[in-house]
């Protein structure tokens, strides 16, 4: 099969002729029909986050149709579309699996990360942490919810008593949880790149009640922000953003450095909480979510062989809405 191939962080991904992978006890081999492209892959392929699995196949937005079961596996069939995400696996033995939280397992494989992953024409992934697909939404539509869609709504879920919402970054993640927030009543504040009219049009279009460059204060306080921008200068600016009692939800999983600010941008029982990672609860709950409302997401394809161009594209904030992978 042909994959994208990250060899050493930090260097453009290699297009290679490799051996269809074998689905073994538990796992199931997929044929990829789309795969998103996450910030968390530039990420990875930047070497921002250390110690990935090498030679790798990034990406953890699958979507694909099952074809092979390995033993044992239960509840999907030849033929099934399904999606894998991000959390690939766990341990189910530590802590943290043993009271709900396994999204901080001690012990875990992530999609595209520590475990090969969607920039390939084929994967196998442990059906267990495989979620169905059903529904009228395409492969490349429905590409995006695996990741920038689960791991908002994890965000968002961290914020239930917040009328009047601040999404940082409005990029994949934000475009999809703006139509939950506006679909639920919420007011929506989106902060984008300083002057890029372009996407604070995009986020108006989807119900977002303003929209305004990031290193601006928005008109009314608000109540939670949550921010999908790996830029740690931007969380001082929230809590400055957020009323007293409010959140600022950091759901990146990288920042740079956050600088110092002063403790009054903090006092008022003001909260600065990181999301990590999902659960497969989360998945669940999303998905069945996500045609109610119905979410609608803005793509921009490119062939397996483009994913350098694609992940430069995100890298240099010329995507609007995400962009997806087509083997």
């Amino acid at each position: 099969m042909r994959a994208m191939l990250l060899d050493t962080p930090g260097t453009p991904l290699r297009l290679a002729d490799v051996p269809v992978p074998e689905p073994g006890p538990g796992r199931i081999g997929i044929r990829v029909t789309a795969c998103g492209v996450c910030r968390t892959d530039l990420h990875v392929v930047d070497g921002d986050l250390k110690d990935p699995k090498l030679p790798l196949v990034p990406g953890h937005e699958i979507v694909g149709r099952v074809e092979r079961l390995g033993a044992g596996v239960t509840g999907f069939a030849p033929g099934d579309r399904v999606g894998v995400p991000w959390l690939g696996r766990t341990c189910g033995r530590c802590p943290f699996c043993q009271t709900g939280r396994e999204n901080l397992c001690d012990d875990p494989g992530f999609t595209g990360y520590t475990l090969d992953g969607g920039y390939a024409e084929h994967t196998v992934a442990e059906s267990a942490y495989c979620f169905p697909l059903p529904g009228p939404m395409d492969d490349v539509a429905a590409a995006p919810l695996l990741c920038a869609g689960l791991i908002g709504y994890r965000a968002y879920a961290m914020v239930p008593d917040a009328p009047r919402l601040g999404l940082y970054g409005f990029g994949a993640a934000a475009h999809i949880l703006c139509q939950v927030a506006a679909w639920e009543g919420r007011e929506v504040y989106a902060f984008t790149r300083p002057g890029d009219a372009a996407a604070r049009g995009f986020a108006l279009g989807l119900g977002a009640a303003w929209a305004g460059d990031s290193d601006r204060p928005p008109p009314k306080p608000l109540d939670a922000a949550i921010l999908f921008a790996p830029v740690g200068a931007l969380v001082p600016a929230a809590l400055a953003a957020v009323r007293k009692g409010g959140t600022v939800v950091c759901a990146g999983i990288h920042m740079s450095d956050i600088p110092s600010f002063p403790y009054r941008l903090l006092w008022g029982e003001r909260v600065v909480r990181s999301v990590a990672n999902l659960t497969r609860a989360d998945g669940e709950a999303f998905l069945a979510l996500a045609p109610r409302v119905p979410v609608r997401t803005e793509t921009v394809s490119y062939p397996l062989e483009q994913a350098g161009e694609a992940l430069a594209a995100l890298r240099e904030g010329r995507l609007t809405g995400a962009a997806v992978l087509v083997p």
